[in-house]
């Protein structure tokens, strides 16, 4: 018991848990709506996109969270502009825009160096070199996208589910896209710390996954992945401590053995259910 504890006694593991499991809740909140929309790629997109403005914001002397955040955002409006005026699918554009974006980050630091922030902990992540500062300005982003679902939880509830017939009796749509993108970015952007731009996207999609698994209510599915999602974390930040492994990948394997759990567990179920005519599966209620 007392091994177990050990690592509590540092400052630095402190900060770090707490800033693997906010984030870790944060990234399930937002993957609710990332998931139910099929923009599961677009979590990897964006992560890529940010590094590239982490590289120019560096390069300049810009404020990485705010030159990074900037970047991030303009590629997701990029992403929506080019999908609506070309004959280009919404995979495609991401591809071509974030891993452009990625690639100049790439060029940059080669050419240039990367000033301040080691780029290897932005790109595989470094939970354990958090500061005081970085703890609260996880906790300011998971505050204010909670604000963001709170106060417009029906318009982004409509917009997920149907966008047509939402923009049809009055929500304004583009404007719901636009600050879900910009709530996915900040959130990326203060969880790189945790997982790194390489695996930011599983962090999102992971725990949104095994609560659409559990629950087919969207008012259950929100909190349960919130919480499935600081699990994910705060396990994973321990386990990464007592297996020497970065916590990155640790808090993405934690989530993958929760998520073949889960699963193993429904296709259990189903094996076990009496018989019964087929009908079609079951779509995920708003309620």
């Amino acid at each position: 018991m007392n091994e177990f504890l050990r690592p509590f006694e540092f400052e630095f593991f402190r900060n770090g848990l707490v800033v693997a499991t906010v984030a870790g809740a944060l990234c399930g909140m937002i993957g609710v709506y990332v998931v139910l929309r099929g923009m599961s790629y677009i979590g990897h997109g964006l992560s890529h996109a940010i590094f590239g403005g982490f590289a120019a914001s560096a390069l300049i002397g810009v404020n990485l969270f705010v030159g990074a955040g900037i970047w991030g955002l303009a590629s997701a409006l990029m992403i929506s502009r080019v999908t609506k005026r070309a004959s280009i699918g919404f995979d495609a554009a991401i591809g071509v825009i974030t891993t452009a974006s990625f690639a100049l980050g790439l060029a940059l630091i080669q050419l240039f160096g990367s000033p301040g922030r080691d780029p290897d902990a932005v790109l595989f992540g470094n939970v354990l070199g958090v500061s005081s500062g970085d703890v609260w300005m996880v906790i300011a982003v998971t505050l204010f996208a909670a604000g963001v679902i709170f106060f417009q939880y029906r318009p982004l509830l409509f917009s997920t589910f149907d966008p047509e017939v939402a923009a049809a009796s009055g929500v304004k749509t583009a404007r719901m896209d636009a600050l879900l993108m910009l709530v996915l970015a900040l959130s990326i952007l203060a969880t790189m710390n945790v997982m790194g731009v390489t695996l930011i996207a599983a962090g999102v999609v992971i725990p949104a996954v095994v609560a659409r698994l559990v629950t087919h209510s969207f008012a259950r599915m929100l909190p349960l992945a919130t919480l499935i999602g600081a699990f994910c974390g705060f396990t994973g930040m321990i386990a990464s401590y007592h297996l020497d492994v970065a916590s990155g990948p640790t808090i993405v394997l934690t989530g993958a053995i929760l998520f073949s759990t889960v699963y193993a567990l429904a296709a259990r179920s189903r094996v076990k259910a009496p018989a019964t005519p087929k009908s079609p599966p079951r779509k995920l209620s708003s309620v």
